[in-house]
């Protein structure tokens, strides 16, 4: 006896819903071709006519038609399959698992397939069996503790000046970058042309360093910069010419935990400045300086494929780069929100709370006088 095809009825909520499915562009096709096949039989229309009208299978008709007399919207999704056998069970996993936490003898890390035949198992089975519990064993994440017992608040002090800078006062960031190379080549260079990258060869020949001192300008971007060696004696006099080079404006400058910047000559030369205010970074956090902006586009655009046979050549090479950008530079905006930064600080607590800081021990002079 042939089965006899159930009426549909659609309430206003389904067929609603049905017609979203059907005229969404990002709709599946499988779910749009089972809602057309509800929309026609709830229009009266027989199994038949809808496979003509659909180019489907009468079957394939008639089981959407009652999957959904059935159970409804829900009955238009896929059935659950039945799946390949587990081949490990849960030992098997969790021996996985803590091997790939201990770490093997004379090698700092697990591989794979290293792993996979500590284990027994094949090393796509290994492969994943890490993936699914989330075990990548060559990834490595760095963090870095703050031992600095006033990170919270220079950490809020700075972002204070990055948004709201005091008024009728000028913002600085002052770092140096320290070693940058005047490197040569011992091939000339092969000139870019169709179908061919630019060529240089791999030998190069060092002509010594050049240290770079900057003092970024928070509200143009521009930069201040100098050349000289030895930074260490040639910060104070950096700063005779920031001073000089903005006379008569408060500023306040951002620097971080270098000795000169906080030595007794330092706290000196601020006394005769009283125009300047300093503000330093919290210990291992020098990414807060914006100056290391600037130094990521210069070591980005400037340096990596610039030939300089002398260390004189690197000099004009920085100065010029430096004349260059202030034509063409902008503000940096600070988009670190007070997400990221209250997670740096209760991170920070943490650390502080579980690792205090102990009361450094006076070295004693042993050194026996005659």
């Amino acid at each position: 006896m042939p089965r006899v095809a159930p009426k549909i009825r659609l309430a206003s909520m389904q067929e609603a819903q049905l017609q979203a499915w059907v005229q969404a562009p990002s709709t599946p096709q499988r779910w749009a071709l089972r809602a057309r096949v509800v929309l026609r039989a709830s229009a009266g229309e027989s199994n038949q006519q809808i496979a003509l009208g659909l180019g489907l299978p009468q079957i394939s008709v008639g089981k959407w038609r009652r999957r959904f007399a059935a159970q409804g919207l829900e009955g238009l999704g896929d059935a659950p399959r039945s799946a390949r056998p587990v081949q490990h069970g849960p030992e098997v996993w969790q021996r996985v698992q803590r091997r790939v936490g201990q770490p093997p003898k004379f090698q700092s890390r697990w591989s794979v397939r290293t792993l996979a035949r500590e284990v027994g198992l094949p090393s796509s089975t290994v492969h994943q069996m890490l993936r699914a519990s989330g075990l990548p064993p060559p990834h490595l994440r760095t963090f870095t503790c703050r031992p600095d017992p006033d990170c919270e608040a220079k950490l809020l002090e700075m972002v204070g000046l990055y948004l709201h800078p005091p008024e009728k006062a000028l913002v600085l960031c002052v770092d140096e970058q320290t070693g940058i190379q005047a490197l040569d080549r011992t091939q000339p260079f092969l000139p870019l042309r169709a179908q061919q990258p630019r060529s240089w060869t791999n030998a190069y020949v060092r002509h010594g360093t050049h240290p770079l001192r900057a003092a970024l300008e928070m509200a143009t971007g521009k930069v201040l910069g100098e050349v000289k060696r030895r930074p260490s004696l040639n910060f104070l006099r950096f700063m005779n010419q920031v001073a000089g080079h903005f006379p008569e404006r408060e500023l306040h400058v951002i620097l971080d935990n270098l000795h000169i910047h906080k030595s007794a000559v330092a706290q000196r030369w601020r006394q005769r400045h009283p125009q300047v205010h300093f503000h330093h970074t919290p210990t291992h956090a020098a990414w807060i300086n914006l100056a290391e902006c600037f130094f990521s586009i210069l070591t980005r655009r400037g340096l990596p494929q610039s030939v300089h046979r002398a260390r004189r050549e690197l000099k004009e090479y920085l100065l010029e780069f430096i004349d260059h950008y202030k034509q063409t530079c902008a503000p940096f905006v600070w988009t670190k929100g007070p997400e990221p930064l209250q997670r740096i600080i209760e991170v920070t607590r943490d650390y502080q709370t579980a690792h205090p800081r102990k009361p450094r021990r006076r070295r004693e002079n042993n050194n026996i006088k005659y």
